[in-house]
């Protein structure tokens, strides 16, 4: 499945603060932690708990989320499916990264340990 034009706008117009509390619904409610989600999403994109709040507090778009992250450098390494997508045939690339921080929270909650999620060749 390839996602449409309008999918790609719905992605980047999103914002970080409405969907980081569910992705803390998503983890907690399977006995993982906050903190083990702050870490895999400094590894995505090297933001800090502090700069991590300080993007929901401005209440940013995933499109600026991106813009301003530093994307991990073994990110590419994200394989597999999420939400009907495979991640790494998605060819917009801010669509992929959002769908590379849904495959790595969805791994948490499914009890991965952090070693595996957090990629390394």
């Amino acid at each position: 499945m390839e996602p449409t034009k309008e999918h790609h706008d719905k992605m980047a117009k999103m914002t970080f603060a409405k969907v980081y509390p569910l992705y803390v619904t998503k983890i907690q409610n399977k006995g993982r932690t906050v903190d083990e989600l702050n870490h895999v999403i400094k590894w995505l994109t090297s933001f800090d708990e502090k700069k991590i709040k300080e993007m929901i507090k401005e209440n940013v778009t995933f499109e600026t989320f991106f813009a301003k992250a530093k994307l991990n450098e073994h990110a590419s390494l994200i394989k597999g499916v999420i939400c009907g997508y495979r991640v790494e045939e998605i060819d917009n690339p801010l669509t992929r990264k959002v769908r590379y921080l849904d495959k790595l929270v969805d791994e948490l909650a499914r009890g991965k340990s952090l070693e595996k999620i957090l990629r390394s060749p």
